[in-house]
């Protein structure tokens, strides 16, 4: 990406593919699924124009970044560990996290466990759910939703035989399918003629994502394929277990949250996002954009630029400024 710098580092023992921009306060930007580091492009060019040093990985699984074999290895301990050990491997003590979609559980998982290394965090299109007394997949099957995403994709080879078979029609149709597009928002169902069917065909152009934005994430799916990031949802019901501990636990640093009013996924999620300034006691706010789909940073970049940069300045850079007044007061030896 033009004026960005790109490079690999080994951390948490993966090879993780980087594009950052900017100097400053560290911000490190968790994208989702099916999506690259390359989808916070205009956060990346804004966040270093406000003074920033803006992070984007391509998560585990993803791009350039290794995809280990095996769904035990995409567990949210592994997804955490990866952004703990990439802070380690890039010497930043302290970094802002910023997740979307999948990389929103990351954000509020890893400020959760290390608020040492996390001291604001900011979410979007999934807020922060405290862990239920069963998995949501549980949920799923006890309402006999067979036929969810999320539940469909458990099923190893299957998804992403599909999605694979054409690459380019799965990313146009997964992007057009959830943005605020189309007039009726998508089921999340899957039915007997598999996943890349049950996308959309776009019905007229996508002004945030133009044919170049589009090759760039073909290329890439079309050389790791669907099945590191699949791997994601088939630790759910793993991850449910492994996060007993952190039953009931909140999340008390800064805190925002975005969503679009035309995300498909806000009816599921609505429960949570009602619930966050009791789940989230620092949560100073929630933006609901209008007319915008789930791919919120693309969609309206403009929109959630202005966020984010007011969100960071009145706490991460607040808190930086405090660190380097309390540096220069401190005695000569």
């Amino acid at each position: 990406m033009h004026g960005f710098r790109e490079y690999t580092v080994e951390a948490n023992g993966i090879r993780q593919h980087v594009t950052e921009a900017g100097e400053g306060p560290a911000i490190l930007l968790c994208h989702g699924f099916p999506e690259l580091g390359y989808s916070w492009r205009y956060q990346l060019r804004a966040l270093a124009e406000a003074g920033y040093r803006a992070i984007a990985p391509d998560m585990r699984g993803y791009g350039r970044t290794t995809a280990p074999r095996g769904a035990e290895h995409y567990t949210i301990f592994h997804l955490t560990g990866d952004m703990v050990a990439l802070l380690g491997a890039l010497g930043v003590a302290q970094a802002g996290i910023v997740g979307h979609d999948w990389g929103a559980p990351v954000a509020w998982t890893a400020a959760q466990l290390r608020p040492d290394l996390f001291p604001v965090v900011l979410g979007m299109s999934v807020p922060f759910a405290r862990r239920g007394s069963i998995s949501s997949l549980d949920k799923l099957r006890r309402a006999g939703l067979d036929a969810f995403y999320q539940l469909y994709f458990q099923t190893p080879d299957r998804a992403e035989r599909e999605l694979e078979a054409d690459v380019p029609a799965a990313m146009r149709r997964i992007m057009w399918t959830l943005s605020a597009g189309p007039a009726s928002l998508w089921s999340g169902m899957i039915g007997a003629e598999g996943a890349l069917a049950a996308f959309r065909e776009p019905e007229h152009a996508m002004p945030w994502l133009s044919d170049a934005d589009l090759a760039h994430y073909s290329a890439a799916f079309g050389a790791a394929g669907f099945a590191g990031p699949l791997n994601w949802y088939r630790n759910i019901d793993r991850n449910w277990s492994l996060t007993a501990p952190l039953a009931g636990l909140s999340i008390t640093q800064p805190a925002w949250f975005i969503i679009g009013d035309r995300d498909p996924i806000l009816p599921f999620v609505k429960p949570a996002l009602d619930a966050l300034p009791e789940t989230v006691p620092g949560l100073l706010g929630t933006t609901v954009l209008p007319g915008v789909g789930h791919w919120v940073q693309q969609e309206a970049s403009d929109a959630v630029n202005a966020v984010l940069i007011d969100f960071f300045d009145r706490t991460l850079r607040s808190k930086a400024d405090s660190r380097t007044a309390r540096r220069g007061c401190r005695p000569e030896p």
